[in-house]
């Protein structure tokens, strides 16, 4: 094969696959109408692969959009040791659209309050959502998009469902719990694979995360891990198990909250009776003595105080 047709061939592998990611972001926008005519657009860029791929894909529909939107890119410096400072802004400048870069020192209080050798996602995600939250609210931004996608949907799923006890995934939008943001996944129908080939094709300058993604022994590496397992071994099982997500029965669980079982064929339509054995009273005191011995004392977690985050217009 001749130089010319394999640089051909490269084009047009390309070409289907920005086809693809962009009916996937497409189809994801107009499902959850995620985006609406006026919006602006709070894109929020991490440096990494997804969100790359996320500002990209959105300002190519939005040259094509029905509706008017506004796109704003925004980056929260975390004050990470040897974080390339310019590299965002110089990407960002050259393709032309209208960027903030948030300073925050959210490293070192990570450092200081997470036991070496824990895994620090957690908290720094908190303090990350917080800093950006304030941000959006005084700044206008009546959406804020996140570069989750597929697997990271998957992967939250098994970890809530392996390690919490629940049937709880990541929603691909989301109301703040104040009411005031919502927050939007438009790439909740891509592939992990496939936002990594277009990355590496559009050269994206990529920065690493040494904070929390390079941690070892995650549990979300185990989980991710499995699924690319499972991709090999059973081609269409991850697929089914994401469009189950899309396809839920609550009458064939078993939570009363989403479904009234108590009422269902009940010929009273009265609540269940207290005086039945694990009912009421009987809930509170059929603790086994031998697996529980002493009362388990639980630690409300410290209130964790961060400032209002310096903002610099570029």
């Amino acid at each position: 094969m001749t130089m010319t047709a394999v640089v051909r061939k490269q084009q047009i592998n390309f070409n289907k696959l920005q086809k693809r990611l962009r009916r996937n972001v497409g189809r994801a926008i107009q499902d959850f109408n995620m985006i609406e005519d006026g919006d602006r657009v709070m894109v929020c860029l991490s440096g990494g692969k997804d969100s790359f791929v996320l500002l990209d894909i959105l300002r190519n529909l939005q040259a094509r959009a029905p509706v008017r939107f506004e796109l704003v890119a925004v980056n929260l410096d975390q004050k990470q040791p040897g974080f390339p400072e310019p590299v965002l802004p110089d990407y960002l400048r050259s393709i032309g659209i209208p960027f903030y870069i948030i300073e925050q020192d959210t490293y070192r209080i990570v450092q200081r309050v997470i036991p070496a050798g824990k895994t620090t996602c957690g908290l720094c995600s908190r303090l990350r959502r917080g800093i950006l939250y304030t941000f959006a609210a005084e700044h206008g931004m009546t959406k804020i998009a996140l570069g989750h996608h597929r697997d990271d949907i998957l992967e939250t799923l098994f970890l809530n469902l392996f390690h919490g006890g629940k049937l709880k995934a990541m929603p691909p939008k989301l109301l703040s719990d104040d009411g005031r943001h919502v927050v939007i996944r438009p790439l909740a129908y891509c592939r992990e694979r496939d936002l990594a080939a277009y990355a590496e094709a559009r050269q994206f300058p990529i920065i690493p995360c040494n904070l929390c993604g390079s941690q070892p022994n995650l549990q979300r590496q185990a989980i991710k891990a499995m699924l690319r397992q499972w991709e090999k071994q059973f081609p269409g099982r991850v697929e089914n198990i994401f469009a189950a997500l899309h396809n839920v029965a609550p009458s064939h669980l078993a939570d009363a909250r989403l479904f009234d079982f108590a009422g269902l064929g009940s010929r009273t339509g009265s609540p269940a009776p207290a005086w039945l054995p694990g009912g009421g009273e009987d809930a509170e005191n059929d603790a086994d003595e031998d697996e529980i011995s002493e009362p388990v004392e639980v630690v409300p977690p410290a209130e964790i105080r961060v400032p209002l985050p310096i903002v610099r217009r570029v």
